[in-house]
């Protein structure tokens, strides 16, 4: 008996039952970044914590001159729409790149003001605010309001929550705990809680500064497909996704093992290629009276 028989027969453990539209096996997304920063990016030569470090800002440079236009052509060779998180300050410095992806087709998420400014649990006031800006400016130069939101880092606060439902947000993407979105509950309301599935093919984590090669990110990919996809066989589908800083994995050297990961997907039947926003309101639906108490 092969392997993959004695998969679709066994039983799973997992406490939630789960679908996805059209009897999937597995969902699939894109999602991308569009980052700003005031004093430095992820990645430098030298650490220089007394100054601006102009040398990794043009480090982050690199999405707007290049990387963009790559995923753009990416998404649109294999026929797919992601999610793009972007801080309001490149919705005010980039504003054309902003609405190239949005006119594509891609969902714009909230992602701070900037990159590398968290929000702080003893400053509500000063948290709202932002998020109100964020909002304004990327609404304007989307010309679609976003419904989702990642904190910088997803670092929110202890007031992110109720602020993103309060200010009409669908779903919220600060969260690691589970393999598929749920509700949780706030002082106004549900919101859906959509945790990072990413981490193990996240661009920053697994190559940028991780300094890996590049066929890393494709085996850890391969393997979490491979067992994700088993468990939908089984009867519990789950949910994949690939991570791309347009500043980082946008770059050349990532490129074929980021096509060899969506190749590899598109070779399976019953695989979902959408968007967040499309499975936050599917789980909006889903999942309704089954909010989550923590």
């Amino acid at each position: 008996m092969s392997k993959k028989r004695v998969l679709r027969k066994s039983r799973s453990r997992y406490p939630r039952e789960w679908s996805w539209p059209k009897g999937a096996k597995i969902a699939v997304t894109l999602n991308m970044a569009l980052e700003s920063f005031i004093r430095a990016s992820q990645v430098t030569l030298e650490k220089t914590s007394n100054k601006v470090d102009h040398f990794s800002l043009t480090y982050a440079d690199y999405a707007y001159k290049a990387g963009a236009w790559r995923l753009l052509d990416l998404m649109d060779e294999f026929k797919i729409k992601g999610s793009v998180s972007t801080n309001g300050l490149t919705g005010e410095r980039q504003p054309k790149v902003v609405r190239a992806f949005a006119d594509f087709g891609c969902e714009i998420v909230g992602h701070g003001w900037a990159q590398d400014v968290l929000a702080k649990d003893d400053d509500p006031e000063s948290e709202l605010a932002e998020m109100r800006k964020v909002t304004a400016v990327l609404t304007e130069v989307a010309g679609t309001r976003p419904v989702g939101w990642v904190s910088q880092g997803s670092a929110g606060s202890t007031n992110t929550l109720d602020f993103l439902k309060s200010e009409g947000y669908l779903w919220s993407g600060d969260d690691m705990s589970d393999d598929l979105p749920f509700l949780k509950q706030t002082k106004h309301g549900p919101i859906v809680i959509l945790p990072r599935v990413n981490l193990p093919h996240n661009d920053l984590w697994m190559w940028a500064t991780a300094r890996n090669p590049p066929d890393y990110m494709w085996t850890g990919w391969k393997a979490t497909f491979d067992q994700l996809y088993a468990e939908g066989l089984a009867g519990v589908p789950k949910w994949c996704e690939l991570t791309l800083h347009a500043h980082m994995g946008a770059r050349p050297t990532m490129m074929p093992a980021v096509r060899q990961m969506l190749q590899y997907a598109m070779k399976h039947k019953g695989v979902w290629f959408t968007r967040r926003r499309d499975i936050a309101e599917w789980t909006m639906e889903h999942e309704k009276g089954k909010v989550a108490q923590t």
